[in-house]
Protein backbone atom coordinates (compact mmCIF):
# COMPACT_ATOMS: atom_id res chain seq x y z
CA UNK A 1 0.00 0.00 0.00
CA UNK A 2 1.73 3.00 -1.34
CA UNK A 3 1.98 6.07 1.06
CA UNK A 4 1.53 9.58 -0.83
CA UNK A 5 2.92 11.13 2.41
CA UNK A 6 5.07 9.80 4.70
CA UNK A 7 5.32 12.42 7.97
CA UNK A 8 2.25 14.63 8.16
CA UNK A 9 1.10 17.62 10.25
CA UNK A 10 -2.83 16.61 11.51
CA UNK A 11 -4.33 19.91 12.41
CA UNK A 12 -7.70 19.41 14.46
CA UNK A 13 -9.90 22.09 15.71
CA UNK A 14 -11.34 22.12 19.26
CA UNK A 15 -14.95 22.24 17.77
CA UNK A 16 -13.98 18.73 15.88
CA UNK A 17 -13.46 17.46 19.54
CA UNK A 18 -17.04 18.35 20.61
CA UNK A 19 -19.66 16.29 18.22
CA UNK A 20 -22.67 17.63 18.61
CA UNK A 21 -22.42 19.03 22.46
CA UNK A 22 -22.39 22.00 22.58
CA UNK A 23 -18.84 22.59 24.06
CA UNK A 24 -16.25 20.49 25.93
CA UNK A 25 -14.98 16.75 24.89
CA UNK A 26 -17.59 14.42 23.38
CA UNK A 27 -16.12 10.91 23.61
CA UNK A 28 -17.89 9.22 20.99
CA UNK A 29 -15.98 12.29 18.53
CA UNK A 30 -12.80 12.11 20.37
CA UNK A 31 -12.72 7.96 19.94
CA UNK A 32 -13.76 8.38 16.24
CA UNK A 33 -11.22 10.78 15.66
CA UNK A 34 -8.53 8.83 17.45
CA UNK A 35 -9.17 5.49 15.64
CA UNK A 36 -8.36 7.38 12.45
CA UNK A 37 -4.99 8.57 13.37
CA UNK A 38 -4.23 4.99 14.84
CA UNK A 39 -5.12 3.52 11.31
CA UNK A 40 -2.76 5.91 9.47
CA UNK A 41 -0.31 5.41 12.11
CA UNK A 42 0.13 1.65 11.90
CA UNK A 43 0.59 2.31 8.13
CA UNK A 44 3.45 3.90 9.01
CA UNK A 45 2.66 7.38 8.47
CA UNK A 46 4.50 9.50 11.02
CA UNK A 47 1.63 11.62 12.89
CA UNK A 48 2.02 15.26 14.12
CA UNK A 49 -1.01 16.87 15.85
CA UNK A 50 -1.40 20.60 16.43
CA UNK A 51 -4.77 20.82 17.99
CA UNK A 52 -6.90 24.16 18.86
CA UNK A 53 -8.88 24.93 22.12
CA UNK A 54 -11.86 26.33 20.60
CA UNK A 55 -14.41 23.77 22.28
CA UNK A 56 -13.05 24.77 25.87
CA UNK A 57 -11.99 29.21 25.70
CA UNK A 58 -11.09 30.86 22.48
CA UNK A 59 -9.42 34.13 23.08
CA UNK A 60 -10.91 36.07 20.10
CA UNK A 61 -14.25 34.80 20.99
CA UNK A 62 -17.18 36.09 22.73
CA UNK A 63 -16.99 34.84 26.35
CA UNK A 64 -13.59 36.85 26.36
CA UNK A 65 -15.63 39.56 25.84
CA UNK A 66 -13.42 42.84 26.86
CA UNK A 67 -10.51 40.65 28.55
CA UNK A 68 -7.24 41.32 27.54
CA UNK A 69 -5.96 39.65 24.37
CA UNK A 70 -3.26 38.37 25.29
CA UNK A 71 -4.42 36.80 28.90
CA UNK A 72 -7.57 35.43 26.75
CA UNK A 73 -5.00 33.86 24.33
CA UNK A 74 -3.41 32.64 26.82
CA UNK A 75 -6.41 30.78 28.06
CA UNK A 76 -6.60 29.27 24.35
CA UNK A 77 -3.30 27.99 25.01
CA UNK A 78 -4.33 26.03 28.36
CA UNK A 79 -7.68 25.22 26.63
CA UNK A 80 -5.77 23.40 23.99
CA UNK A 81 -3.34 21.68 26.64
CA UNK A 82 -6.42 19.63 27.77
CA UNK A 83 -7.50 19.26 24.47
CA UNK A 84 -3.83 17.22 23.77
CA UNK A 85 -4.30 15.58 27.30
CA UNK A 86 -7.56 14.15 26.26
CA UNK A 87 -6.12 12.53 22.74
CA UNK A 88 -2.89 11.49 24.34
CA UNK A 89 -4.86 9.54 26.57
CA UNK A 90 -7.33 8.20 24.05
CA UNK A 91 -4.66 7.54 21.75
CA UNK A 92 -3.18 5.29 24.17
CA UNK A 93 -6.45 3.05 25.17
CA UNK A 94 -6.42 2.36 21.65
CA UNK A 95 -2.60 0.97 22.21
CA UNK A 96 -1.24 3.71 20.33
CA UNK A 97 2.45 5.65 21.69
CA UNK A 98 1.67 9.51 22.11
CA UNK A 99 3.80 12.19 23.54
CA UNK A 100 2.28 15.70 24.40
CA UNK A 101 4.94 18.70 23.80
CA UNK A 102 4.00 22.11 25.33
CA UNK A 103 5.06 25.66 23.91
CA UNK A 104 4.64 26.82 27.42
CA UNK A 105 6.29 25.19 30.26
CA UNK A 106 3.88 22.25 32.09
CA UNK A 107 6.74 20.11 33.40
CA UNK A 108 3.65 17.76 35.39
CA UNK A 109 1.35 17.34 32.64
CA UNK A 110 3.82 17.84 29.14
CA UNK A 111 7.04 18.12 27.80
CA UNK A 112 8.29 21.32 26.80
CA UNK A 113 9.16 21.28 22.71
CA UNK A 114 11.92 20.42 21.94
CA UNK A 115 12.43 19.96 18.00
CA UNK A 116 14.84 17.57 17.99
CA UNK A 117 12.98 15.37 20.58
CA UNK A 118 9.76 15.79 18.74
CA UNK A 119 11.62 14.82 15.85
CA UNK A 120 13.09 11.46 17.23
CA UNK A 121 9.22 10.68 18.47
CA UNK A 122 8.18 10.55 14.69
CA UNK A 123 11.06 9.08 13.65
CA UNK A 124 10.71 6.17 16.37
CA UNK A 125 6.67 5.71 15.46
CA UNK A 126 5.32 7.67 18.31
CA UNK A 127 2.52 10.25 17.55
CA UNK A 128 3.38 13.71 18.91
CA UNK A 129 0.58 15.78 19.80
CA UNK A 130 2.17 20.06 19.86
CA UNK A 131 0.10 21.90 22.87
CA UNK A 132 -0.46 25.51 23.73
CA UNK A 133 0.18 27.23 20.11
CA UNK A 134 2.84 28.88 19.52
CA UNK A 135 3.42 29.57 22.83
CA UNK A 136 2.97 33.24 21.77
CA UNK A 137 -0.99 35.27 21.73
CA UNK A 138 -1.87 36.95 18.82
CA UNK A 139 -0.97 33.73 16.86
CA UNK A 140 -3.45 31.38 16.21
CA UNK A 141 -3.78 27.61 16.33
CA UNK A 142 -3.75 27.12 12.52
CA UNK A 143 -0.36 29.26 12.18
CA UNK A 144 1.13 27.15 14.96
CA UNK A 145 0.36 24.05 12.88
CA UNK A 146 1.68 25.50 10.06
CA UNK A 147 5.04 26.37 12.14
CA UNK A 148 4.73 22.83 13.24
CA UNK A 149 4.61 21.32 9.84
CA UNK A 150 7.38 23.45 8.66
CA UNK A 151 9.77 22.65 11.79
CA UNK A 152 9.02 19.05 11.68
CA UNK A 153 10.03 18.54 7.46
CA UNK A 154 6.53 17.38 7.20
CA UNK A 155 4.91 16.64 3.58
CA UNK A 156 2.12 18.13 3.67
CA UNK A 157 -0.56 19.79 6.78
CA UNK A 158 -3.62 17.86 6.70
CA UNK A 159 -6.42 20.38 8.17
CA UNK A 160 -9.49 18.63 9.53
CA UNK A 161 -12.66 20.53 9.06
CA UNK A 162 -16.59 19.82 9.56
CA UNK A 163 -16.81 20.08 5.86
CA UNK A 164 -14.92 17.73 3.45
CA UNK A 165 -12.86 20.24 0.99
CA UNK A 166 -12.99 23.66 -0.47
CA UNK A 167 -15.93 24.27 -2.22
CA UNK A 168 -17.09 27.24 -4.56
CA UNK A 169 -19.47 28.44 -2.53
CA UNK A 170 -20.79 27.54 0.91
CA UNK A 171 -22.29 23.54 0.20
CA UNK A 172 -24.97 24.34 3.43
CA UNK A 173 -26.16 27.25 1.88
CA UNK A 174 -25.59 26.30 -2.21
CA UNK A 175 -26.73 22.66 -3.67
CA UNK A 176 -24.96 23.24 -6.30
CA UNK A 177 -21.38 24.35 -4.78
CA UNK A 178 -18.50 22.22 -6.25
CA UNK A 179 -15.63 20.74 -4.27
CA UNK A 180 -12.35 21.93 -5.46
CA UNK A 181 -10.03 18.55 -6.42
CA UNK A 182 -7.11 21.28 -5.83
CA UNK A 183 -5.79 24.89 -6.08
CA UNK A 184 -2.71 26.77 -5.91
CA UNK A 185 -2.02 29.05 -3.63
CA UNK A 186 -2.38 31.94 -5.56
CA UNK A 187 -5.88 30.39 -6.81
CA UNK A 188 -6.87 30.49 -3.19
CA UNK A 189 -6.02 34.15 -2.61
CA UNK A 190 -7.31 35.47 -5.61
CA UNK A 191 -11.03 33.61 -5.15
CA UNK A 192 -10.53 34.44 -1.45
CA UNK A 193 -11.28 30.69 -0.33
CA UNK A 194 -10.11 31.47 3.02
CA UNK A 195 -8.42 28.19 4.08
CA UNK A 196 -7.10 29.57 7.19
CA UNK A 197 -5.56 32.89 8.44
CA UNK A 198 -3.41 35.24 6.34
CA UNK A 199 -0.24 34.60 8.22
CA UNK A 200 -0.42 30.40 8.42
CA UNK A 201 -1.60 30.79 5.23
CA UNK A 202 1.97 32.51 4.00
CA UNK A 203 3.72 30.49 6.10
CA UNK A 204 2.78 27.15 4.19
CA UNK A 205 3.55 29.16 0.71
CA UNK A 206 6.86 30.20 1.35
CA UNK A 207 7.76 27.15 2.85
CA UNK A 208 6.14 24.77 0.00
CA UNK A 209 4.20 22.55 2.88
CA UNK A 210 0.88 22.04 0.69
CA UNK A 211 -2.16 21.85 2.42
CA UNK A 212 -4.67 18.72 2.47
CA UNK A 213 -8.13 20.36 3.74
CA UNK A 214 -10.58 17.54 4.31
CA UNK A 215 -13.61 16.29 6.60
CA UNK A 216 -12.40 14.13 9.64
CA UNK A 217 -15.81 13.25 10.53
CA UNK A 218 -15.92 10.83 6.96
CA UNK A 219 -14.77 7.90 7.94
CA UNK A 220 -11.63 6.26 6.75
CA UNK A 221 -11.10 10.07 5.27
CA UNK A 222 -7.31 10.50 7.05
CA UNK A 223 -6.14 6.91 5.32
CA UNK A 224 -7.70 8.06 1.89
CA UNK A 225 -6.11 11.33 2.09
CA UNK A 226 -2.44 10.01 3.26
CA UNK A 227 -2.75 7.04 0.47
CA UNK A 228 -3.00 9.97 -2.27
CA UNK A 229 -6.60 9.34 -2.90
CA UNK A 230 -9.43 11.94 -4.27
CA UNK A 231 -10.19 13.45 -0.61
CA UNK A 232 -10.68 17.01 0.41
CA UNK A 233 -9.04 19.20 -1.41
CA UNK A 234 -5.28 20.04 -2.12
CA UNK A 235 -3.86 23.53 -1.91
CA UNK A 236 -0.41 23.95 -3.24
CA UNK A 237 2.31 26.04 -4.72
Amino acid sequence: MALKYKRILLKLSGESLMGNDPFGINRETIKETVQQIKEVSDLGVEVAIVVGGGNIFRGVSAQAGDMDRATADYMGMLATVMNALALKEALESMGATARVQSALSMQQIAEMYVRPKAIQYLEEGKIVIFAAGTGNPFFTTDTAAALRGAEMACDVMLKATNVDGIYTADPKKDPNAMRYQSVTFNEAIEKNLKVMDATAFTLCRERDLPIVVFGISKTGALKRVVLGEDEGTLVHN
